[in-house]
């Protein structure tokens, strides 16, 4: 069977209409951000959790606003509203009313949502400066120990394993104790000074567990071909770490901000219970529980009060940190 040239001409164009074919669009890729928070939307939960833990932030921001709007400061004292005879709160639920939504404390007669409000600001203040200093101390040392090998990773790593098995309570309560008596130090007195004490013990005690995660990160890093390729192209050890490692550790340190931050409202509220944190009249959800106490089977809504929310922030920002871990893990099902 032949076929002419013109035949040959329709049946080549007809078979293969070069000139209909669009052009090939690009496929745009997607950076381990997006695709970490394309992850993290899904997760409802998490989700849930942030949105809660960025209001306990946005209450902490804006407490002495808030407090204006609602109409009571926390030193204001209501005696008007307690019970001559006994210092109790007038009414159930610690004299809950329109205009004491979450009713007044015994004896002082203080609003206690104002002083939730304000609690949150002792509370997030203190957790977030006290996991600043973690991170500062933990990051470079466990940088420095993971990178350089040798004696200094030996130092380093055997000092954070005598700071983990340090009886960090009982030192704290025997410091914080200490400068409850000091008038002065470094600059600082009354309230700053107690607010810098339990910083540096909280921070200073837990930076451990974030240096042993930097170290054994970095000691797998060291060995990528790219921590090589800068080198042999002259690298400073400085740079190789701030410039190659650090966009690396991300990740883990995002995740592990998230999770120390309610330890660390835990442990500022367990000090405060205990009697050596923040103290009257700063509010602080840890002292009002302590306060409560002494008054739980006359009047246990106050109490309560105080422990749900140390509840509900502490659950909001360990979900969160739950969900971005996930959602950072490349090898996650979730």
């Amino acid at each position: 069977m032949s076929f002419t040239g013109g035949e040959l001409e329709v049946v080549g164009r007809s078979e293969f209409p070069t000139e209909s074919l669009d052009e090939p669009t690009a496929i745009e890729g997607r950076s381990l951000r997006q695709i970490a928070w394309r992850r993290l939307k899904k997760d409802k939960v998490a989700m849930a959790g942030g949105t809660i833990a960025l209001l306990f932030g946005l209450v902490a921001v804006f407490a002495g606003p808030l407090s204006e709007w609602y109409g009571h400061d926390w030193k204001t004292q209501n005696p008007n509203l307690l019970d001559p005879s006994t210092t109790m709160p007038i009414g159930p639920l610690s004299g809950a009313s329109s205009d004491h939504w979450l009713g007044i404390t015994p004896v002082l007669g203080q609003d206690i949502f104002a002083g939730i409000l304000y609690g949150a600001r002792t509370s997030l203040i203190i957790a977030s400066l006290a996991t600043l200093l973690s991170l500062v101390l933990g990051v470079s040392l466990g940088l420095v120990a993971g990178y350089s090998r040798g004696w200094r990773d030996s130092l380093i790593a055997r000092t954070m394993d005598i700071m983990l098995a340090f009886p960090t309570l009982l030192f704290s309560i025997a410091l914080l104790s200490v400068f409850s008596i000091v008038p002065s130090f470094a600059g600082l007195s009354g309230v700053s000074l107690r607010f810098g004490v339990i910083i540096f013990v909280l921070g200073f005690f837990g930076f451990p567990y974030i240096g042993r995660i930097v170290r054994g990160q970095v000691l797998s890093l060291r060995e990528k071909e790219f921590v090589d390729a800068a080198r042999s192209l002259g690298a400073s050890n400085f740079r190789i770490m701030s410039r190659e490692m650090m966009p690396n550790l991300i990740g883990p340190i995002v995740v592990y901000t998230t999770l120390t931050i309610p330890i660390y409202i835990l442990g500022e509220a367990g000090l405060s219970f205990l009697g050596v944190g923040v103290t009257y009249p700063t509010a602080s959800w840890g002292q009002m529980l302590s306060d409560a106490g002494n008054y739980f089977q006359i009047d246990p809504f106050y109490l309560l009060v105080p422990g749900i929310t140390i509840f509900i922030a502490v659950l909001a920002f360990n979900l969160f940190g739950d969900g971005l871990r996930d959602a950072l893990d490349p090898k996650s099902t979730r």
